[in-house]
């Protein structure tokens, strides 16, 4: 199958937490983004929970008619070096107009969208890949970026439902940490990866690189 080289780069605190609140009050947050140019990823992907705190309008999209697209399939309506993509399974998203974006949005969904959400994002020059019957197929998404959208490197860089998702799906070529000065401590709090079943064995990795700043800032990159 062809697909992108995938890098899930990712900053944390010492306990390994990535709340964005709390992140973005340690030392580490200009490295984090140093590190992802160095990784060299135009295109990078988060999940439904992060792109509506950070990147979507408010709101939620509500069909009139709520007829699903049912099948698999893609619009491109930019061409671009790099995407800022977004998965959302059921299409809920409220988007601006991606006219004149230097990195177009390209929506990532299942086949239980619904059309009228398609055309709302066709409407706003959005691109977006609709495949898997229930859930988004996260393989067959990722033949298309490379394939249609010529997407040859891709970084993870969302919350732990959509990391944990490639994980598991085995579409992950790497794990990019970025360790930032501090401890969250907090109960429940998001961590990198979450939502296992108890009785999963662990996943082995091996270190690739390790890298110590000047303020004390830890980079590590670990093969699966």
């Amino acid at each position: 199958m062809k697909r992108p080289y995938i890098i899930c780069h990712m900053m944390t605190s010492l306990d390994g937490r990535i709340d964005c609140a709390m992140v973005g009050q340690l030392e580490g947050v200009q490295e984090y983004y140093a590190t992802l140019d160095e990784l060299k990823l135009p295109s990078t992907l988060s999940g439904r929970v992060t792109a509506q705190t950070e990147m979507a309008l408010p709101g939620v999209f509500t069909a009139k008619e709520n007829a699903p697209l049912g099948n698999e399939g893609f619009s491109k309506n930019a061409e671009a070096d790099g995407y800022e993509i977004i998965a959302d399974t059921k299409g809920t998203l409220l988007w601006n107009d991606d006219v004149g974006s230097e990195k177009p949005h390209l929506i990532i969904t299942s086949e239980q969208v619904s059309k009228e959400y398609l055309a709302y994002l066709d409407e706003r020059h959005i691109s977006w890949i609709a495949c898997g019957k229930e859930k988004i197929d996260l393989a067959k998404a990722m033949e298309i970026l490379a394939e249609e959208f010529s997407v040859e490197r891709l970084g993870i860089v969302g919350g732990p439902m959509i990391n944990s998702s490639f994980l598991e799906a085995g579409l992950l070529d790497e794990i990019s940490v970025l360790i930032g000065l501090g401890i969250d401590g907090r109960k429940g709090m998001p961590a990198v990866f979450d939502g296992f079943s108890m009785d999963k064995k662990p996943i082995l990795l091996k270190l690739k690189d390790a890298n110590i700043y000047q303020n004390g800032v830890v980079w590590l990159r670990y093969l699966i």
